[in-house]
């Protein structure tokens, strides 16, 4: 994990937290999140495209027992969410949580590595972590928000939808408090969702620099630079092993939130 020599640490944990963008304003795009986050939606899907061709009426082994191993774990999680015909949800929560551990998962590479890389590709900045951006949560928080509006419609259809927001829970003649109320609640769920799994990714990448920085004190074969070098080490090995709980955990309420979301979008007031 040794660092970029910088002028100083607030300029070193600067520029590992500087976007690759492209655009201005309101239109600027991170596009190392946006191909982070392709590159492990298609690694995931190709490792199970693998695993599913591997499928027999056999003992599975090998990736498609483990792959098999997490789906039933998913569904048992959605199926004790959820009551009715959860065929969607368990594809979605499995989806939702592949892909999230995948990308949390970048965090455990070293901090100079993907800079690096990208370097020799003429990028001068490169942020390999999507989740620790705040775009690429809310992206896909909104997402789970515009299901959970068509999971609502699709059960009570949209009349029936649209009267509960003017309706619930205060009575129709009270529809401008039910409307505020039913908006606050709506809204704050994405948000929630987003933030939590921003925050704690953020918090995590930016204390994987902040160990990283005590590479700047080895100047050389000396007693202090030695310690300095063991104790980064040594603190960058047991961070990484407390952050992969980490991961796993903000992936599973990342699954989870958004089928309890839509199961109580289906619920009739």
């Amino acid at each position: 994990m040794a660092v970029e020599q910088a002028e100083s640490p607030t300029e070193y944990i600067s520029h590992h937290l500087t976007h690759l963008q492209v655009g201005k304003g309101f239109w600027t795009w991170n596009i190392d999140t946006l191909i982070m986050s392709a590159a492990m939606a298609a690694l995931i899907g190709g490792l199970l495209y693998a695993a599913a061709r591997k499928a027999t009426t056999s003992q599975p082994k090998g990736l498609l027992a483990f792959v098999e191993f997490v789906y039933d774990w998913i569904d048992g999680q959605v199926a004790d969410i959820f009551h009715g015909n959860r065929e969607f949800l368990t594809g979605l929560a499995f989806t939702l949580f592949t892909w999230v551990v995948a990308l949390n998962c970048l965090d455990l590479l070293p901090v100079d590595l993907p800079g690096k890389v990208a370097a020799g590709f003429g990028a001068g900045h490169w942020r390999v972590l999507p989740t620790a951006d705040i775009n690429g949560t809310m992206a896909m928080a909104s997402v789970v928000l515009l299901l959970v509006i068509g999971a609502g419609i699709y059960a009570k259809g949209l009349g029936g939808y649209l009267h509960e927001w003017f309706a619930a829970p205060f009575g129709i003649w009270l529809f401008p408090a039910n409307l505020l109320l039913n908006l606050v609640e709506l809204l704050a769920k994405p948000v929630s969702l987003g933030m939590r799994l921003y925050g704690n990714m953020y918090a995590g990448e930016l204390l994987f620099m902040l160990i990283a920085l005590l590479g700047l004190a080895a100047t050389g074969f000396t007693v202090g630079s030695t310690l300095s070098v063991l104790l980064q080490i040594l603190l960058g090995a047991g961070w990484a092993i407390f952050h992969i709980l980490i991961v796993l955990l903000q992936a599973y309420i990342f699954t989870v939130l958004p089928i309890v979301y839509i199961s109580m979008a289906q619920e009739h007031h």
